[in-house]
């Protein structure tokens, strides 16, 4: 699981899975069973080992308290993941949304709004599956009839609405376009741009967009190498 707090990551992950080069790359390493968890902690790219629900709970209510400006990324390693992952779902009204990554002769469908390069995606209506959901936010917003191929991953994101709390999952897919001969971009959602391009291209855009549509781009692009290798 991988939620964006202020458009950093928290990423919560079982101790067996990390590897020698991911311990690599922090900058600090906290061993919750040794330390105290302390606000001090947040800076940098920071992984807390034997994390659990209650002291995931104290490092998200830092965040919400007082969003520390030198915190990078955190990781929560634990054994209790699950346990870990509904605690923290428990503080927060969950909303749920679907988007997509539309694929047209190799090229990708992205959208400028907002001053910010971004994927179509929105909230599910009643009754509405994620996958129905996604498919028709992409026609709505941009005009392109598509049709799904494959799920991506699961992002996390949260922010405050009529000082609720507010915990969006958006689950995002792969698609193949049928037809953008209609393709305009939606006004009443603020898009101003809508094109398609190559996924070197795209490299440059990500640097004027949100973590967590780098997120997504990061997972397509390790699902395409491993179905090369």
């Amino acid at each position: 699981m991988i939620i964006f707090f202020d458009d950093r990551p928290v990423r919560i992950v079982r101790t067996n899975q990390l590897s020698a080069a991911e311990t690599s790359r922090f900058e600090h390493i906290v061993d919750l069973r040794l330390e105290k968890l302390q606000r001090s902690m947040l800076t940098g790219h920071v992984l807390f080992l034997n994390s659990t629900a209650t002291s995931a709970i104290q490092v998200i209510q830092m965040l919400e308290k007082e969003f520390p400006k030198d915190m990078l990324s955190i990781t929560l390693a634990t054994r209790e993941k699950s346990e870990v992952e509904d605690r923290i779902k428990a503080q927060y009204k969950v909303i749920k949304a679907a988007g997509g990554v539309v694929v047209k002769e190799g090229k990708w469908l992205f959208m400028y709004r907002r001053k910010m390069w971004d994927l179509p995606k929105g909230k599910l209506d009643k009754g509405e599956n994620s996958k129905k959901a996604a498919t028709r936010e992409i026609e709505e917003e941009t005009g392109v009839k598509s049709l799904i191929r494959d799920k991506i991953c699961t992002t996390w994101h949260t922010y405050t609405l009529n000082n609720s709390r507010i915990l969006k999952r958006t689950k995002w897919y792969l698609f193949d376009c049928l037809d953008d001969s209609n393709m305009t971009p939606q006004a009443e959602e603020q898009i101003e741009k809508l094109d398609w391009y190559e996924p070197a291209e795209v490299k440059s855009l990500l640097i004027n967009s949100y973590s967590s549509i780098r997120y997504v781009v990061d997972s397509l692009n390790k699902i395409h190498n491993l179905k090369e290798s």
